[in-house]
């Protein structure tokens, strides 16, 4: 896959480590993520989200190829950071890869597109567990980067990988405009749980929804 080219600056370069506030998607569907889960924060940044699930009693694994602005959590209890390159052809969920064996009652993944992990992500979640997924999609190439199909998600692509397998409980496609920058978005909080009905026609329990 052809990467787009780094930001020409170190303060590109580091601003999204600089944001501490987590999405507001995550924000909302954090509650739906068990107290005590084992959250994976993928391509983690400075980690904000982990951050934020750690302090609603979460334990969390941060992995990214740059894990300097994660030493802070390196010798925390039931915290565990991962320097890796996520995109070096090899499977992290695989044998002998950072994430071997791993599994997760949560993955949260946001402003990042890697599609060859992307069936590995569902494996790796629990049976009950929760995926948060929150990044651009076609046409956010007309306002700013990425701008690459590599990086942009089609529309629906959150829906496909997670039909069959997953429960969506929220998903939506559009344009954005809370920002100076408008960004085109797609985003998906979806949990395991279709072989956990109870109910006589086999649909799967509601879950708790947040404005």
């Amino acid at each position: 896959m052809t990467k787009e080219q780094p930001p020409k600056s170190e303060d590109q370069l580091t601003k999204h480590v600089r944001i501490t506030e987590p999405s507001p998607w995550v924000a909302r569907f954090a509650p739906l993520v068990p107290k005590d889960a084992w959250v994976l924060d993928l391509a983690s940044g400075g980690g904000r989200h982990g951050r934020h699930l750690m302090r609603q009693g979460c334990r969390a694994v941060f992995i990214d190829r740059n894990t300097d602005a994660l030493q802070d959590l390196m010798d925390l209890p039931d915290t565990k950071v991962i320097k890796a390159d996520l995109e070096d052809g090899s499977d992290p969920f695989g044998p002998c890869g950072p994430l071997e064996a791993m599994t997760f009652e949560a993955i949260i993944v946001v402003n990042y597109l890697f599609r060859p992990l992307m069936a590995g992500l569902i494996n790796a979640i629990t049976p009950g567990g929760v995926l948060v997924y929150d990044t651009f999609s076609r046409g956010n190439e007309e306002f700013s980067r990425p701008r690459r199909p590599d990086f942009l998600l089609r529309s629906g692509e959150l829906l496909n990988l997670v039909g069959g397998r997953m429960q969506v409980v929220a998903y939506e496609h559009g344009l954005l405009e809370t920002t100076n920058i408008p960004v085109v978005k797609q985003r998906l909080c979806a949990i395991k749980d279709l072989e956990r009905s109870i109910r006589e026609d086999g649909d799967p329990p509601a879950h708790a929804l947040t404005p």
